[in-house]
């Protein structure tokens, strides 16, 4: 990772992969299966989104990982250029309950019931012939709150997992050359378990850093005063990422102790359902207030909703359904945090990044 200035904690400049590089902060849009739900490669590209996010469990599912790869990869497969980070499948750990032993884990597939077992190993290899330009080792991500024997096997599988993804990356050369791994870290919101397992994950080392098991219901603080304790261990060269976070407060205030990238499925799950992200707050687009509205959704937005439609007719769409109400909600929505993260790039360059931490708190409270 390249860091060009810091502010405080702060810190904006490039990560440097074999594709080439992208600046953070940075927010990625999550494309689950191969796609931002309602967008296409073209939405993101005018966006000017750098980084998109597709899942592994989903893409081992369907199409499956052979398919993927017949058809060019996972960047040839999607038709985008830019930057894709694939995620190992350890949040669907914590979304839908599978069987974990010390080996690995064994999920009932979301389609049609049947067992699919995915390992360190296994994840490796699936991400591996996807072909995604970053790959995460595949962890244990608890769901809060949890016992502390809970969280501490979580931790010791996720490095045994850990340095088990390290080794057989090492020796897998069915991956596009120079394809980098990230560890991550777990812990819950037990600081002491989150230092320990940054220290771990570190000792394996890696091309960059996840923190994952945050943001999954736990109060704003501890998940800062946890993510707090972890980034003090992460090395200052490699990126830090801080999984599933993706509302304006949690993203700045992780940029400020030091995180460089995100990934959330909110702002465009928000959108389909009319909650819409402005420079004033949150809008529900659903209130009556806005049927004969004329104006944009945020006076201040550039983005191609803004620019040609209206609260009134965007609302219309949505209430009926209409999925073009999808696309340009949820462009807009990722558009702002898409300019959120230029705002902190551009501040922290600056020197101001407290003036927009400040302003970003006063808009969303606490």
């Amino acid at each position: 990772m390249e860091i060009t200035v810091t502010d405080g904690a702060a810190r904006t400049g490039r990560v440097v992969t074999a594709r080439g590089a992208y600046p953070v902060p940075a927010f990625m849009p999550v494309g689950t299966r191969g796609a931002v739900k309602a967008l296409d490669s073209a939405d993101l590209e005018a966006l000017g989104a750098t980084v998109v996010l597709a899942n592994t469990y989903h893409l081992l599912l369907r199409p499956g990982v052979e398919q993927v790869a017949a058809l060019g990869g996972l960047h040839r497969f999607t038709g985008w250029s830019g930057h894709t980070l694939t995620d190992s499948g350890g949040f669907q750990v914590h979304s839908l309950r599978p069987a974990v032993d010390d080996d690995g884990v064994t999920f009932a597939s979301v389609y049609d019931g049947t067992k699919v077992r995915l390992t360190p190993e296994g994840a490796v290899e699936a991400q591996g012939r996807i072909g995604a330009d970053i790959q995460m080792a595949l962890d244990v991500c608890v769901s809060l709150p949890a016992e502390p024997g809970a969280l501490r096997l979580g931790v010791e599988r996720t490095a045994a997992w850990a340095a088990r993804a390290k080794r057989r990356h090492a020796t897998f050369d069915g991956r596009p050359e120079g394809q980098a791994l990230f560890g991550i870290v777990q812990g819950g919101t037990d600081s002491r378990l989150r230092v320990e397992s940054a220290l771990r994950t570190v000792e394996i080392g890696f091309d960059g850093y996840g923190i994952g098991g945050l943001s999954v219901g736990e109060p704003r603080g501890a998940m800062l005063d946890a993510l707090a304790a972890a980034v003090a261990e992460l090395p200052g060269d490699r990126p830090r990422y801080l999984m599933g976070v993706g509302d304006p407060v949690g993203l700045v205030e992780a940029i400020a102790l030091g995180v460089d990238q995100f990934d959330c499925v909110a702002p465009t799950r928000m959108a389909r359902h009319g909650s819409i992200l402005t420079g004033q707050g949150r809008l529900n687009l659903r209130n009556a207030v806005h049927a004969g509205d004329d104006g944009p959704l945020d006076g201040r937005c550039p983005c191609l909703t803004c620019s040609r439609w209206s609260r009134g007719y965007l609302r219309h769409l949505l209430l009926v359904g209409e999925p073009t109400a999808w696309r340009l909600l949820s462009i807009h929505n990722l558009a702002h945090l898409l300019g959120l993260m230029e705002r902190a790039r551009s501040a922290i360059a600056g020197g101001t990044f407290a003036d927009l931490r400040r302003e970003v708190a006063t808009t969303w409270g606490p």
